[in-house]
């Protein structure tokens, strides 16, 4: 199992408002201190909002790709239905000769909505405008000429897309919700598809990988063409009650703040111990409880290749994130890569 973070580029820390700059300055930091101490993978979301600086995602990564050797930089995710496919693909292959073969992507709807009327899109295309850019982007991807025509972008006729990435087929990911579609659709392509599961049993999304990997099957892909990846929440202290204390009452204030805004009940000590519980969400504890549970959770859908904490989401400082970083790559990954 590949395991990596995910971040959102927070400039809020420890219910502290940072410079842009100076928390520009640490994500940097541990991008490559994630490199250093042996993480897989890391990636970068994207948002458009005051928070977060994560607008401008392939930017951040080729900054880390000059600081990085061997760690693969991945968006985490590109909101395709807002963007033009051919950028994407011309941005991430930029960033793919930077780190002479390290760059990835995972595309989806997102979530957060305000990349929209930001960019002049419609939500009520919003599956339409996505089904479209993906596939145009794949067709970016698989040629260097491309012949198109859609409803949401001016046609191309044999036109060249450069700079070309220095991998041959540059690793796209699906990211998904809860939507059957998505996962159907992410195995009829045979993408690897990465899960975003930030509530409830993680378990629970069985049947929907399984049909992701029925419906990659019935497509002609073997099983080693559809990886999936768990993007959750999560951090790693000393011990498990460490971790709690460090993680709970950020996690608290955020999740009750965004509950507000989309109309969920606060956020509680009772349900957040239901998270944190052997089946819930949360990958929160020390190194060997984080260990199991990433473990527990791969057996309970059929094997996961790849695993990334969102981390940033819960007010911790730089300290305690490069701390959480430091146990992953020293504990928490020999751990899980010594179960055969």
């Amino acid at each position: 199992m590949e395991i990596g973070i995910d971040s959102f580029a927070s400039a809020m820390y420890g219910s502290k408002e940072l410079s842009s700059v100076d928390a520009m300055e640490q994500l940097l930091d541990r991008i490559a201190f994630a490199d250093e101490v042996g993480l897989d993978v890391f990636g970068i979301g994207e948002h458009h909002k005051k928070e977060f600086l994560d607008s401008a995602t392939a930017v951040i990564l080729a900054a880390a790709a000059a600081r990085t050797k061997n760690i693969k930089l991945t968006s985490a995710v590109t909101v395709l239905s807002a963007a033009d496919p051919v950028r994407v693909y011309q941005s991430f292959a930029t960033l793919d000769l930077i780190s002479k073969g390290r760059a990835e992507m995972v595309v989806g709807r997102g979530s957060s909505v305000e990349a929209y009327p930001l960019f002049g899109f419609n939500l009520d295309d919003y599956d339409a405008l996505f089904k479209e850019k993906l596939d145009l982007l794949l067709k970016v991807r698989d040629n260097e000429f491309v012949t198109w025509s859609g409803k949401f972008r001016a046609p191309l006729n044999n036109r060249p897309v450069y700079p070309r990435a220095l991998q041959e087929k540059l690793p796209i990911w699906l990211g998904v919700g809860g939507t059957p579609e998505s996962f159907a659709r992410a195995g009829t392509l045979g993408l690897p598809l990465m899960v975003a599961v930030i509530g409830g049993e993680t378990h629970r999304f069985r049947p929907l990988i399984d049909l992701y990997r029925e419906a990659g099957k019935r497509a002609g892909f073997t099983p080693d063409q559809l990886k999936v990846g768990l993007h959750s929440p999560g951090f790693v202290g000393a011990t498990n009650e460490q971790a709690i204390a460090d993680y709970y009452p950020g996690y608290a204030e955020l999740w009750t703040k965004l509950g507000r805004e989309r109309g969920w009940p606060p956020v509680t000590k009772t349900q957040f111990d239901s998270l944190v519980a052997p089946k819930g969400v949360l990958v929160v504890g020390g190194p060997e409880q984080v260990a199991e549970k990433l473990l527990r959770h791969s057996e309970a859908l059929g094997g996961v290749d790849r695993f990334t904490f969102q981390m940033d989401n819960a007010g911790l400082t730089h300290a305690q994130l490069m701390g959480s970083i430091e146990l992953i790559g020293k504990k928490v990954m020999p751990l899980v890569n010594s179960v055969k």
